[in-house]
Parts: structure tokens; sequence; C-alpha cells
């Protein structure tokens, strides 16, 4: 790709004066390359600007952008580096490849207490711990759509991990969202508060409960999957910029078509299958035994490993 002369900083954009230049920063779009990958309604409805104008800044910002090859070698060597959070079962790290993989989107789907939420929890504490020591030495993003969140269960966990409990509180931001509307607009502002507190998790749960009571029927099937589409891959964006790891958990159904076997299906379609690079089968085992298995990785075979959950957290 040839490099548009003329233009270093957002502010060299068509129709980006300083003005529009500090709104876009403000909200976490403070580079070339994130103009570039951004949607034109969405710096349109970003900036304040008309989504012609913003067409013409997109395209500007594509051209003053290098677009760099690496061979499969030198990615090999960058994969390396990827952070990787301990689940605190050893056998079910071992069934991800080393723990839940930064610039990633991991799923976990299945029936109530299935210990979905609860990985979520564990997974907010232990990405607190040092890099080397099964964390990344950062913070979380907790979106809550079904009020589940429980402090009580941070403070738990950390005291069994040697942390201190109220550090690992603080540690998790908290976001509660009672629509989708919210649940959208906590990702797409989300980048200034990724920045600013060192977020390495985000944990959204659950990602569909929210856009499954929102859009019922198969007539809002098509509106609700192009919203819920966008708001994965923003998602997805923001793991790959500030190379964090991204957890969400998923509601399941009873497939009818589905005659001999298990009938059990995580909702969200293709759309959802499609954009979770890792997807976890979680159901509930005798006592608080849970069986995982790991369906779709693209780097690891499918199999199944075994964890407790228990009052200090989740366990072998």
């Amino acid at each position: 790709m040839v490099k548009e002369k003329g233009i270093k900083e957002i502010e060299d954009l068509p129709g980006i004066g300083p003005t529009t230049a500090e709104k876009l920063k403000a909200s976490g779009h403070d580079t070339l390359e994130k103009i570039a990958v951004l949607d034109p309604h969405e710096l349109a409805e970003l900036s304040g600007m008309s989504v012609d104008n913003a067409k013409k800044a997109v395209e500007a910002a594509k051209n003053a952008t290098i677009l760099e090859f690496s061979t499969g070698a030198q990615v090999y060597e960058q994969r390396k580096s990827i952070g990787r959070i301990t689940t605190g079962s050893k056998e079910l790290d071992d069934l991800l490849g080393g723990g839940l993989e930064a610039k990633s989107i991991t799923e976990a789907y299945g029936k109530f207490a299935s210990g979905k939420t609860q990985l979520g929890f564990q997974l907010s504490v232990n990405v607190q711990l040092p890099v080397g020591s099964g964390g990344m030495g950062g913070k979380t993003l907790f979106i809550d759509t079904e009020s589940t969140f429980r402090p009580e269960r941070i403070e738990a966990i950390s005291k069994a991990a040697g942390l201190n409990p109220e550090e690992a509180l603080s540690n998790v931001l908290v976001v509660h969202t009672q629509n989708t509307e919210q649940q959208i607009l906590a990702i797409e502002k989300a980048d200034k508060t990724i920045q600013e507190n060192n977020i390495k998790l985000i944990v959204v749960d659950s990602l569909m409960a929210l856009f499954r009571s929102e859009f019922p029927g198969r007539g809002a099937l098509g509106e609700r999957q192009q919203k819920l589409n966008s708001h994965i891959h923003k998602l997805q964006r923001l793991a790959d910029v500030y190379n964090l790891a991204v957890y969400v958990t998923n509601q399941v159904m009873d497939n009818p078509a589905i005659l001999f076997g298990d009938p059990t299906t995580p909702v969200g379609g293709n759309i959802m299958a499609h954009a979770a690079t890792t997807r976890l089968y979680l159901r509930k085992s005798k006592e608080d035994k849970r069986i995982i298995r790991l369906v779709d990785s693209p780097s690891m075979p499918e199999g199944e490993a075994v964890m407790k959950i228990t009052p200090n957290g989740i366990k072998d």
C-alpha cells in the first residue's frame, strides 16, 4: 500500500480539524491506524461529521497507513510473546494450550450453574498476577448484563491466590448494563478506560442475554445478528489493539433437530460461532465438579478437562 503524502496525524485527515481530532482522541481513537479500521458510520457518530466526509477520512487514513506483511516464522515468534491467564486448573490450562489467550475471544457456554460465571471471577483475579506467574499484571473490565457480579467471590478467590482482597476488588472495574445499547456503548467507549487502567481482561457475562430479550422471534433476527456482529468485532479489535484477553459467557438452548446425543446448543448462531476464537462447553457433573469440553480452537485439538468449583475458586 502506498502511503499518502502529507498525512501524519489524524488532524491531517480531510474533514477532521483540531476540535474533532481532540474529540476522537478522547474516545481512544488517537492514531491513523485506529481511524483506518473504523466503519464510516461509526466515525460519523463519534465525530459529528457527515457519513460522506467520514468515508473520505477513513479512506485517507487507510492510504496513509502502511500495511506490513510478515512471514509465518515471524508470526510464530510474535505468538510466543502473547500473554496467557491461568484458569486455576492445570488440566484446563493444558486443554487451552497454557491458559486463556490474549488477543482473542474465548466463549464459554453451558446451562445455568455450569460454572461460566465462576470461571470469569477466577480469571478476573488471576489476570492480576505477575507475568510468569499465570497472570498479565493487569486489571479487568467486567461487563455485567445479568446482575451476576459478586464481590464476595473476588474477595475469597484473591485471598486464596495470596493477593490483597481490597486491591484485587479495586482492580476489577464493573459496568452493569440494562439493555443492549448500554452494553454496546460500554465497549465502544472502552478505549480510554483500557489505556488509563491497564486493562488486560474483558469479561462479558453474558454476551447474549440482553440481545435475546430485546430481539425475540425471527422477525428481529436480522437486526439482532447485525448488531451482534458489530459488537463482537469491536471486542476483537480491543483485544488486538491492546493485547488483552476477552472472555464471554453465552446462554444455550435445546436444539429440537438433534434427536440423538446432547441437544444443548449455544445461542448466537453462525456469527457467534465464527467470531469466538476458542469455544468451551461447560456442564455440571457430580458434586462440585464441572466438565469442560474444548469445542473449537485454531491451535488445540478437541478434548475435555475436569475442574472443581470450591469456596476458594477453581481447582483441579
